[in-house]
């Protein structure tokens, strides 16, 4: 009965439009008082959730994703990417795949991501004859390769939503191959449709002005390198990679490129605040959520309920992203991570899947979500860029989602993807 409180006051709360954190809270809260449990055990959950030292990652991680966004790294990036790939047919929707995954790189934020590169990217593709909803959906699901990228602040969630089952340095290792799968799986799916559509192509500038474009484009994303490198090394720690992050987009925004101002660094502080109090307050209501999940056993009543549907790995793993993919679609991604990951890993886990290729599959699904109405976050960003509405961009949106479904399917079905960078570089043994 206990359970069934949990389930239904959670799921009615959301159809009434409350906030996942709160929804996530009170159905806490209400189950407790139901239990007869002490009121204190609220706080006390919500205390040892927050208050763990890898924590700090998180607001450094979201805090340089916002000085990227505001600093004015976005405009080199994008002309990098239009050298690299603006002569090849469709080229604008090209470049914006690449500028995204690259500005992904150094933001590790999808929506951070979407509102730096379509502000630039999308008036531009319009101004140039690409229909809009072409242009959204190139940059919003280009987009999503930010979550899988050294500087998510969304991998340190699921590291810990993990229960320490799993390597952050491991985590960061691992989603290089997965992002560069997600972005090749885009240019496909940009070039096929920009086929059929007859855009045009491009002129290509030449290499000198490739390298010029790289050059100035380079100490932007320096810092993918600088935080694997050091983690690597033993330099700093993952937790400590943050810090640096932070230190550096600062010394990068004011001193190197000279492109920040006062007004915007605010914002930009102000912007990380309010995210990450958002990010705290999931973290602390969801672990109330999963001391009650862990109390009545969840992960084994879905084990349960999965092994009757099979007992193949390849249709348990199948059954996770579906449902991954539903929970995703009106849940944030970080409420996903923290609710979902308790109870699906050990069911992975005992399938065959390695944590961190789960880690993966995760963040991919989470990230498909923000794209997917009624919560599609990076969507709605895209859509007030374009000007367009959302029912007009998910009219032309499959071959998109193809392109991500199929990025998906690679990761579940095959671990080299997510464990070959991890095992090379780190000596990982998962």
């Amino acid at each position: 009965m206990e359970l069934i409180i949990l389930g239904a006051t959670f799921f009615g709360f959301l159809v009434l439009g409350v906030p996942v954190a709160f929804a996530i809270g009170l159905s806490a809260i209400c189950t407790i008082l139901y239990e007869g449990l002490p009121v204190a055990v609220i706080f006390q959950q919500m205390m040892s959730g927050m208050n763990i030292f890898s924590f700090l990652a998180i607001p450094f991680f979201v805090f340089s994703g916002e000085l990227m966004l505001h600093g004015g790294v976005a405009d080199k990036i994008v002309q990098l990417a239009k050298n690299l790939v603006g002569h090849i047919r469709g080229g604008l929707g090209m470049s914006n795949v690449v500028a995204c995954t690259l500005f992904g790189g150094v933001s590790g934020s999808p929506v951070a991501d979407v509102s730096a590169m379509g502000a630039v990217m999308i008036p531009m593709m319009k101004k140039e004859g690409f229909d809009t909803d072409y242009a959204v959906n190139v940059t919003t699901h280009a987009s999503l390769v930010g979550a899988l990228m050294p500087t998510s602040h969304n991998m340190i969630i699921y590291a810990l939503a993990a229960g320490g089952k799993v390597s952050i340095g491991a985590l960061i290792a691992a989603g290089l191959l997965p992002a560069l799968v997600l972005m090749v799986c885009m240019l496909v799916a940009a070039y096929a449709v920009a086929v059929k559509r007859g855009y045009p192509a491009g002129k290509f500038p030449g290499w000198p002005a490739v390298f010029r474009s790289f050059a100035a484009a380079l100490p932007g994303l320096l810092i993918v390198g600088i935080i694997l490198a050091g983690i690597l090394s033993g330099v700093f720690t993952a937790t400590e990679s943050a810090a640096v992050a932070v230190t550096y987009t600062i010394l990068l925004t004011f001193f190197i490129y000279r492109t920040m101002t006062l007004p915007n660094f605010l914002r930009a502080a102000a912007k990380a605040v309010k995210t990450t109090g958002v990010v705290l307050l999931l973290i602390g209501v969801s672990t109330m959520f999963q001391y009650l999940m862990g109390l009545y056993e969840v992960a084994d009543f879905a084990g349960e309920m999965m092994s009757r549907v099979s007992t193949h790995p390849w249709v348990i793993f199948l059954l996770i992203n579906v449902i991954l993919f539903v929970l995703g679609t009106f849940m944030d991604m970080a409420a996903t991570i923290l609710i979902c990951t308790p109870i699906f890993l050990p069911i992975a886990m005992k399938a065959g899947m390695d944590p961190v290729q789960f880690g993966m599959l995760m963040l991919i699904n989470c990230a498909l979500g923000l794209n997917t109405p009624p919560v599609g976050t990076t969507q709605f960003v895209g859509c007030a860029i374009g000007g367009i509405s959302v029912g007009a961009v998910m009219r032309t949106i499959l071959p998109f989602y193809a392109a991500l479904i199929a990025a998906l399917m690679f990761v579940t079905y095959v671990p080299a993807f997510s464990l070959w960078l991890p095992r090379l570089l780190m000596g990982y043994k998962g």
